[in-house]
Protein backbone atom coordinates (compact mmCIF):
# COMPACT_ATOMS: atom_id res chain seq x y z
CA UNK A 1 0.00 0.00 0.00
CA UNK A 2 1.32 3.41 -0.95
CA UNK A 3 1.95 5.40 1.76
CA UNK A 4 0.93 9.41 1.37
CA UNK A 5 4.31 10.48 0.06
CA UNK A 6 3.82 8.15 -2.16
CA UNK A 7 0.90 9.29 -3.14
CA UNK A 8 2.09 13.08 -3.43
CA UNK A 9 4.77 11.78 -5.75
CA UNK A 10 2.65 10.61 -8.36
CA UNK A 11 1.70 13.78 -10.09
CA UNK A 12 3.77 16.39 -10.19
CA UNK A 13 4.96 20.34 -11.34
CA UNK A 14 8.27 19.51 -10.42
CA UNK A 15 9.74 16.48 -8.81
CA UNK A 16 10.95 16.84 -5.43
CA UNK A 17 14.43 15.10 -5.37
CA UNK A 18 14.58 14.92 -1.43
CA UNK A 19 12.99 13.21 1.25
CA UNK A 20 12.69 16.79 2.74
CA UNK A 21 11.33 18.20 -0.75
CA UNK A 22 8.75 15.37 -0.64
CA UNK A 23 7.28 16.65 2.71
CA UNK A 24 7.37 19.80 1.64
CA UNK A 25 5.25 19.46 -1.29
CA UNK A 26 3.07 16.98 0.71
CA UNK A 27 2.52 19.65 3.58
CA UNK A 28 1.53 22.16 0.93
CA UNK A 29 -1.29 20.28 -0.36
CA UNK A 30 -2.60 19.15 2.74
CA UNK A 31 -2.74 22.79 4.74
CA UNK A 32 -4.27 24.28 0.99
CA UNK A 33 -6.86 21.30 1.23
CA UNK A 34 -7.48 22.29 4.87
CA UNK A 35 -8.08 26.17 4.29
CA UNK A 36 -9.91 25.16 0.81
CA UNK A 37 -12.96 23.22 2.72
CA UNK A 38 -12.59 25.96 5.58
CA UNK A 39 -12.91 29.16 3.71
CA UNK A 40 -13.88 28.07 0.07
CA UNK A 41 -11.37 28.32 -2.80
CA UNK A 42 -11.35 32.32 -3.42
CA UNK A 43 -10.74 33.09 -0.33
CA UNK A 44 -7.45 31.64 0.05
CA UNK A 45 -4.16 33.26 -1.27
CA UNK A 46 -1.45 31.83 -1.86
CA UNK A 47 0.33 33.10 1.07
CA UNK A 48 -2.29 31.90 3.35
CA UNK A 49 -1.14 28.04 2.47
CA UNK A 50 2.32 29.40 2.96
CA UNK A 51 1.40 31.05 6.32
CA UNK A 52 -0.29 27.43 7.11
CA UNK A 53 2.02 24.99 6.10
CA UNK A 54 5.10 27.21 6.28
CA UNK A 55 8.28 27.81 3.55
CA UNK A 56 7.59 29.84 0.93
CA UNK A 57 5.39 30.81 -2.63
CA UNK A 58 8.79 29.61 -4.50
CA UNK A 59 7.77 26.42 -3.11
CA UNK A 60 4.43 26.80 -4.81
CA UNK A 61 5.42 28.00 -8.13
CA UNK A 62 7.69 25.29 -8.12
CA UNK A 63 5.72 22.36 -7.54
CA UNK A 64 2.11 23.73 -9.09
CA UNK A 65 3.08 26.37 -11.18
CA UNK A 66 -0.22 28.36 -9.48
CA UNK A 67 -2.94 28.33 -7.31
CA UNK A 68 -4.89 26.68 -10.12
CA UNK A 69 -2.26 24.05 -10.51
CA UNK A 70 -2.20 23.56 -6.52
CA UNK A 71 -5.19 22.53 -6.52
CA UNK A 72 -5.38 20.40 -9.73
CA UNK A 73 -2.98 18.27 -7.51
CA UNK A 74 -4.87 18.05 -4.65
CA UNK A 75 -7.42 16.72 -7.15
CA UNK A 76 -4.91 14.45 -8.09
CA UNK A 77 -3.46 13.46 -4.57
CA UNK A 78 -7.11 12.72 -3.59
CA UNK A 79 -8.30 10.97 -6.30
CA UNK A 80 -5.01 8.31 -5.85
CA UNK A 81 -6.22 7.62 -2.04
CA UNK A 82 -9.64 7.46 -3.90
CA UNK A 83 -8.65 4.33 -5.84
CA UNK A 84 -6.51 2.87 -3.05
CA UNK A 85 -9.40 2.99 -0.61
CA UNK A 86 -12.18 1.80 -2.73
CA UNK A 87 -11.48 0.86 -5.88
CA UNK A 88 -9.01 -2.51 -5.92
CA UNK A 89 -7.89 -4.80 -8.60
CA UNK A 90 -10.06 -7.47 -9.61
CA UNK A 91 -7.36 -10.15 -10.34
CA UNK A 92 -8.59 -13.32 -11.64
CA UNK A 93 -11.90 -16.20 -11.80
CA UNK A 94 -10.86 -17.49 -8.72
CA UNK A 95 -11.93 -14.45 -6.53
CA UNK A 96 -15.67 -14.01 -6.15
CA UNK A 97 -16.77 -11.56 -8.66
CA UNK A 98 -20.14 -10.64 -6.64
CA UNK A 99 -18.51 -9.91 -3.77
CA UNK A 100 -16.27 -7.98 -5.43
CA UNK A 101 -18.61 -5.62 -6.99
CA UNK A 102 -20.52 -5.12 -3.63
CA UNK A 103 -17.64 -4.03 -1.94
CA UNK A 104 -16.76 -1.50 -3.86
CA UNK A 105 -20.10 0.05 -3.86
CA UNK A 106 -20.22 -0.03 0.15
CA UNK A 107 -16.52 1.21 -0.17
CA UNK A 108 -17.77 4.32 -2.22
CA UNK A 109 -20.55 4.76 -0.03
CA UNK A 110 -18.50 4.66 3.08
CA UNK A 111 -16.34 7.12 1.42
CA UNK A 112 -19.60 9.68 0.41
CA UNK A 113 -20.33 9.53 4.04
CA UNK A 114 -17.49 11.17 5.28
CA UNK A 115 -17.58 14.55 5.88
CA UNK A 116 -14.24 16.25 4.32
CA UNK A 117 -14.76 13.94 1.30
CA UNK A 118 -18.20 15.00 0.48
CA UNK A 119 -17.25 18.60 1.01
CA UNK A 120 -14.44 18.54 -1.20
CA UNK A 121 -16.71 16.89 -3.72
CA UNK A 122 -18.81 19.96 -3.56
CA UNK A 123 -15.81 22.05 -4.19
CA UNK A 124 -14.68 20.44 -7.04
CA UNK A 125 -18.37 20.81 -8.40
CA UNK A 126 -17.86 24.92 -8.02
CA UNK A 127 -14.81 25.11 -9.34
CA UNK A 128 -15.61 22.99 -12.38
CA UNK A 129 -18.69 25.66 -13.11
CA UNK A 130 -15.49 28.26 -14.18
CA UNK A 131 -13.52 25.97 -16.00
CA UNK A 132 -13.96 23.36 -18.81
CA UNK A 133 -10.65 22.28 -18.70
CA UNK A 134 -10.33 21.30 -15.34
CA UNK A 135 -14.31 19.55 -15.75
CA UNK A 136 -12.79 17.66 -18.62
CA UNK A 137 -9.62 16.80 -16.57
CA UNK A 138 -11.28 15.86 -13.70
CA UNK A 139 -13.92 13.70 -15.56
CA UNK A 140 -10.82 12.30 -17.44
CA UNK A 141 -9.14 10.93 -14.78
CA UNK A 142 -12.30 10.27 -11.83
CA UNK A 143 -15.44 9.20 -13.00
CA UNK A 144 -13.81 7.57 -16.30
CA UNK A 145 -11.32 5.86 -15.07
CA UNK A 146 -12.98 4.08 -11.73
CA UNK A 147 -15.39 2.76 -14.72
CA UNK A 148 -12.82 1.72 -16.90
CA UNK A 149 -11.54 -0.17 -13.76
CA UNK A 150 -14.80 -1.94 -13.20
CA UNK A 151 -15.15 -2.26 -17.30
CA UNK A 152 -11.68 -4.44 -16.98
CA UNK A 153 -13.68 -6.25 -14.20
CA UNK A 154 -16.38 -7.53 -16.07
CA UNK A 155 -14.73 -7.76 -18.95
CA UNK A 156 -12.20 -10.27 -17.11
CA UNK A 157 -15.38 -11.99 -16.30
CA UNK A 158 -16.76 -12.13 -19.29
CA UNK A 159 -13.33 -13.72 -21.26
CA UNK A 160 -13.36 -16.68 -18.08
CA UNK A 161 -17.27 -17.33 -18.95
CA UNK A 162 -18.60 -15.98 -15.37
CA UNK A 163 -21.13 -13.68 -17.37
CA UNK A 164 -22.38 -12.47 -20.95
CA UNK A 165 -21.09 -8.78 -21.33
CA UNK A 166 -20.85 -7.59 -24.40
CA UNK A 167 -19.74 -4.17 -23.58
CA UNK A 168 -17.88 -3.80 -20.29
CA UNK A 169 -17.79 0.26 -20.14
CA UNK A 170 -21.86 0.36 -20.61
CA UNK A 171 -22.34 -2.04 -18.26
CA UNK A 172 -20.33 -0.03 -15.60
CA UNK A 173 -21.99 2.91 -16.03
CA UNK A 174 -24.96 0.97 -15.24
CA UNK A 175 -23.79 -1.00 -12.20
CA UNK A 176 -22.21 2.83 -10.88
CA UNK A 177 -26.14 3.63 -11.20
CA UNK A 178 -27.08 2.06 -8.81
CA UNK A 179 -25.69 4.49 -6.28
CA UNK A 180 -27.12 7.68 -7.11
CA UNK A 181 -29.91 8.35 -5.89
CA UNK A 182 -28.04 7.57 -2.52
CA UNK A 183 -25.07 10.09 -4.04
CA UNK A 184 -27.41 12.86 -4.93
CA UNK A 185 -29.26 12.96 -1.36
CA UNK A 186 -25.54 13.00 0.24
CA UNK A 187 -24.45 15.99 -1.84
CA UNK A 188 -27.80 18.01 -1.63
CA UNK A 189 -27.61 16.95 2.04
CA UNK A 190 -30.62 15.24 2.29
CA UNK A 191 -30.92 12.58 5.28
CA UNK A 192 -30.01 9.26 4.82
CA UNK A 193 -32.54 7.76 6.81
CA UNK A 194 -32.03 3.94 5.92
CA UNK A 195 -30.10 1.87 8.57
CA UNK A 196 -27.08 -0.07 7.67
CA UNK A 197 -28.85 -2.82 6.88
CA UNK A 198 -31.18 -1.29 4.93
CA UNK A 199 -28.14 -0.14 2.16
CA UNK A 200 -26.91 -3.73 2.81
CA UNK A 201 -30.26 -4.98 1.27
CA UNK A 202 -30.43 -2.58 -0.94
CA UNK A 203 -26.65 -3.03 -2.89
CA UNK A 204 -27.10 -6.98 -2.33
CA UNK A 205 -30.32 -6.69 -3.94
CA UNK A 206 -28.87 -4.54 -7.19
CA UNK A 207 -25.80 -5.90 -7.47
CA UNK A 208 -27.45 -9.45 -7.81
CA UNK A 209 -30.27 -7.71 -10.31
CA UNK A 210 -27.15 -6.73 -12.09
CA UNK A 211 -25.48 -9.89 -12.46
CA UNK A 212 -28.52 -11.66 -13.05
CA UNK A 213 -29.05 -9.26 -16.15
CA UNK A 214 -25.91 -10.54 -17.34
CA UNK A 215 -26.10 -14.24 -17.35
CA UNK A 216 -25.81 -16.33 -20.98
CA UNK A 217 -29.90 -16.31 -22.37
Amino acid sequence: MLNELDQCKATVCDIPQTRRGQERRLALLLSATTLFLERGYDAVSLDDVVQHAGGSKASIYKYFGSKEGLFTAICDYRRNLFFQDICSTYLNESENLRTYLITTLFNFYNHLRKAENIAFLRLIIEQTQRSTELASYIHEQGPKQIQSAIANALENANKNGLLCCENPLYSAKLYFGILRDLEWRILMNIPITESDQEITNYVSYCVDRFLDGHQKR
